[in-house]
């Protein structure tokens, strides 16, 4: 993750801009003093910036929640800010050149906002979950020129990579996400996916709630899977393996086509490495043979007056409350120069989302944008709708 390591913080004046960068307000942490958030804003893509302040040093980095879907744009952010407030850097891993030519006019890397607002939907969608080196997920976007490919990864180099490739094989049916597939599914119409690729998932064997493969994604991949479209899981654990086969077969009605040491067009270079030494590939193919209905709205995320004061809503600070199917954890308050903000995380148990709550004048938004329009985050929203109402 970028980040500066400074003498001593310093604060501007807020709100102001600097070199292309909005800072619009600061947030400082009500129970540690030490932490603050700024909020910055980057060719309109908005997100937090984190200040750690230390005795001897302080950290400055992007959060974590709410990072851009450029790295570019955080390193502009960040510099911005260090030359804005005249900070003293001690030691960066932010570099100070130009985007890499190959990134200069990539368009391929949406934000899940995109999806949730104008999804896709004139030709067949393939999704690559996972996509890591990105090998596979080129070679299929440059064999189906009439398909658009959808790949889904967080690890962030594997992104840059892949951005680059785009550009330089010139791709124009390859579209990039930074976000959690389990979620990102929700948004999907129906009966428009040809293929759904999940090829060497994390196995997860002590936290197996965190599995990509789960009833409930094998349900929105029946969803919006073409009738006779493929959801592919490839996997040298044989853990995983099993675990997948009997959540596939515990549906009343599934067709399942399993294969093992299958050869395929292109393969990861881990791939080629377990082929070296012998271990052993399981593939699991689920067919759907059924059309679904298509999605209906749920509902939006307005708030109503809040009518909690301001020592009512500090005392939410680490406070969780649960209703049916889910929860809302109070995570952190935060004292802004007008108003107080609220980090929770909430929906449900096994796949929550983390968000920021701006409340102003008895008014709330979440900020820097709205959660995932899902069934889960909707109920979750009307319970601290009915908390901040008191």
């Amino acid at each position: 993750m970028p980040h500066l390591h400074i003498e001593k913080f310093n604060t501007i004046a807020f709100p102001s801009e600097y070199e292309g960068v909005k800072f619009a307000f600061i947030a400082s942490n009500m129970r540690h003093k030490e932490e603050k958030l700024i909020a910055a804003e980057v060719e309109g893509s908005k997100f937090f910036l984190l200040v750690i302040e230390e005795e001897r040093r302080s950290l400055l980095k992007t959060d974590k929640l709410t990072r851009p879907a450029s790295i570019y744009d955080a390193h502009k952010a960040l510099l911005g800010y260090a030359k804005a407030a005249d900070l003293k850097v001690l030691s960066s891993n932010v570099p100070e050149q130009k985007k890499n030519i190959h990134l200069q006019e990539v368009s391929a890397l949406k934000p899940i906002e995109f999806f949730a607002s104008s999804f896709p939907k004139e030709k067949e969608v393939r999704i690559e979950v996972g996509f890591g080196s990105g090998r596979h997920l080129l070679h299929q976007a440059k064999m189906n020129p009439d398909v658009l490919f959808v790949g889904i990864e967080i690890h962030r180099p594997s992104i840059e990579q892949v951005l680059k490739q785009i550009t330089i094989q010139k791709l124009d049916n390859l579209l990039v996400l930074d976000y959690d597939a389990r979620l990102f599914m929700e948004l999907v119409p129906s009966n428009i996916v040809g293929k759904i690729y999940v090829h060497f998932p994390v196995p997860w064997d002590k936290k197996p709630h965190r599995r990509v493969i789960s009833t409930t994604f094998i349900e929105e991949a029946r969803r919006v899977l073409k009738v006779g479209g493929t959801l592919e899981l490839r996997t040298d654990s044989e853990n995983y393996y099993a675990y997948s086969y009997e959540t596939f077969i515990a549906f009343n009605k599934t067709t399942l086509h399993i294969n093992k040491n299958k050869d395929i067009a292109v393969v990861s270079k881990y791939e080629d490495r377990w082929k070296r030494m012998e271990k052993n590939i399981y593939d699991l193919t689920m067919i759907n043979e059924e059309e679904s209905p298509e999605l209906e709205p749920l509902g939006d995320f307005t708030f109503k007056k809040v009518t909690l004061n301001a020592e009512q809503i500090a005392a939410l600070g680490n406070v969780t409350k649960r209703f049916e199917g889910g929860f809302i954890h109070f995570e952190r308050v935060y004292a802004l120069e007008e108003g107080m903000m609220l980090r929770i995380s909430m929906g449900s148990f096994d796949r929550p989302e983390h968000l920021y709550v701006l409340v102003q004048n008895s008014t709330a938004c979440y900020y820097p944008s709205l959660p995932l329009q899902s069934k889960s985050n909707l109920r979750a929203h009307q319970f601290l709708v009915e908390v901040l109402h008191g």
